[in-house]
């Protein structure tokens, strides 16, 4: 545990950005599984469903939650998905 009141605040700030994360991560990766769902039982709101996941995954890749190539390589994944449905 640290002794400087400052890295005490930093042990902190840093517990807090975590659960903010995770939470963040969290709902990224719900919204790709009901994409996922929609485009594997053929919804008829399968790309509205596709839209936000993808709005989700390039606001991730914004706050640097998630990295611009992995958050491309997941868009890819679903517009193939979404192509190939269609």
């Amino acid at each position: 545990m640290p002794n400087i009141k400052s890295a005490k605040k930093r042990v902190q700030l840093a517990a807090v950005r975590t659960q903010r994360n995770k939470a963040y991560t969290s709902a990224l990766k719900t919204s790709i599984k009901k994409a996922n769902i929609a485009l594997e039982t053929n919804a008829a709101d399968k790309a509205d469903v596709v839209k936000a996941a993808v709005k989700k995954i390039d606001a991730a890749a914004g706050k640097g939650i998630l990295h611009k190539n992995n958050a491309a390589r997941k868009k890819s994944a679903l517009m193939l998905k979404l192509n190939k449905a269609n």
